[in-house]
């Protein structure tokens, strides 16, 4: 008989505990249809018909059509590599460690803005005069959500999918009894539009990017082999149906100005319509929406970060799990600190376009290392991963200069830290 080896292996050297695969295709789906239906639909169509006027659809379709490429990628790195960690772990394995690190710093840091952005969006919603601290609690308790295992955060996910669904369906209704703009949308806004599409394009790939929230999530789904591609594809398909048509409809009830110039456009739409006295509930449904998107974010982030501890990409201790439930506490408590800390420090609404940059530097690695891949499905060409690639880098450099400058700085900042311990650690294997 073999003799055991003569000491164990430390704690750091033994296999860090896996997470439970507990998700079907319903709570995959809820999961990532209630990250892309989130506070972004209650306030994005604004901001982009103000850059795209007329051409308000086609930015929504260009936004789409990028998002297809992305999903198709996801799907198939997902399929292949069912662990948590999104695109860190796709661009470590199929293209080496540095794009894999650039992706994974761009989503950990742009999505920690996003969380911290979703929850004031919600403050300012539900109750304005408390707004910081009704952020701040929401972040607390949905952490705590999240602590109390995956199986929770979908329950909790597919109840507040719920409520947004019918708040769209009813803000859909308002627009569609009207009254109507004289003219479909036209104006002084209609000067808008042509190289006006690709920023409104960018700013609407913010809303369709909640997809990547189901393969962060790929140690906890259950044969994910057919559950991540077509949970996937499933949650884009509504999500972008539901906004080409809330464009159109928008664009149709509203004048061109008051479109252009809204803070809560969707809320305009039934306050202007038969149905204002329903304004209230669209109130809570944004408020659900922002409550979904951060619930789903913070879960994202947190495994994310966790995938990149287990790599040493991030400290160590962030790769812990443990409790109850299985969870990636360290990595929960940590994201949720650092939202606060923005939340008490920063005006975080300004920085959706920084998000929306590292976003699609995160899905520009997805395209390319999904092009790597050699067994592919009849809908997953190779073309399709190029497209995506373009279309990503395209977006990403004609959002808001000071948008893509802020986002560069913080990503060349993640590629000097990296570099740097890894010179450390070097010298200390030599010495």
């Amino acid at each position: 008989m073999a003799s055991r080896p003569q000491s164990e292996p430390s704690p750091d050297q033994r296999t860090p505990r896996q997470l439970q695969r507990r998700l079907g295709v319903l709570d995959s789906t809820a999961i990532g249809l209630g990250s892309m239906l989130g506070a972004g639909v209650f306030v994005v169509f604004a901001p982009a018909a103000a850059l795209a006027g007329p051409l308000l659809a086609v930015a929504v379709a260009l936004a789409g059509v990028i998002a297809y490429c992305n999903a198709v990628s996801s799907a198939q790195l997902a399929a292949k590599y069912p662990s948590s960690g999104g695109t860190y772990v796709y661009g470590r394995n199929r293209l080496g460690e540095w794009p894999g690190f650039i992706a994974g710093w761009g989503f950990v840091t742009g999505k920690t803005a996003s969380c911290a952005a979703m929850a004031l969006t919600f403050g300012h919603y539900a109750a304005p005069e408390f707004a910081t601290p009704l952020a701040v609690a929401a972040v607390v308790v949905l952490t705590g959500v999240n602590l109390l295992g995956i199986t929770r955060t979908a329950l909790l996910t597919r109840i507040l999918l719920g409520v947004v669904l019918a708040t769209l369906a009813f803000v859909a209704a308002a627009a569609i009894l009207g009254p109507h703009a004289a003219g479909g949308g036209g104006g002084a806004a209609a000067e808008a539009g042509g190289w006006g599409v690709l920023p409104a394009a960018g700013l609407m790939f913010f809303a369709f990017a909640g997809y990547a929230r189901i393969a962060t999530l790929g140690e906890e789904v259950k044969d994910p082999t057919r559950t991540i591609p077509r949970a996937i594809l499933a949650a884009l398909a509504v999500a972008f149906v539901i906004y080409l048509g809330l464009a159109l409809l928008l664009q149709w009830h509203l004048p061109a100005e008051q479109l252009a110039g809204s803070a809560a456009p969707l809320l305009d739409a039934v306050t202007s319509s038969r149905l204002s006295a329903g304004a209230p509930f669209v109130q809570a449904g944004a408020a659900a929406a922002c409550l979904g998107a951060l619930l789903a974010l913070i879960t994202g982030v947190g495994r994310t970060a966790m995938a990149m501890a287990r790599e040493r990409d991030l400290p160590s201790p962030l790769a812990r799990v443990g409790g109850a439930h299985t969870v990636p506490f360290v990595a929960e408590l940590t994201v949720a600190a650092a939202v606060i800390v923005l939340l008490l420090t920063t005006n975080v609404l300004t920085v959706v376009g920084f998000s929306s940059f590292g976003v699609l530097v995160y899905y520009s690695v997805t395209n390319a290392a999904a092009f790597t891949l050699s067994a592919r499905p009849w809908h997953a060409p190779r073309w399709l991963n190029v497209l995506g690639f373009l279309g990503c880098l395209l977006l990403a450099v004609t959002l808001p200069p000071a948008s893509v400058l802020g986002m560069a700085a913080v990503l060349a900042v993640g590629v000097a830290g990296r570099f740097l311990v890894l010179r450390r650690r070097l010298r200390k294997a030599a010495a």
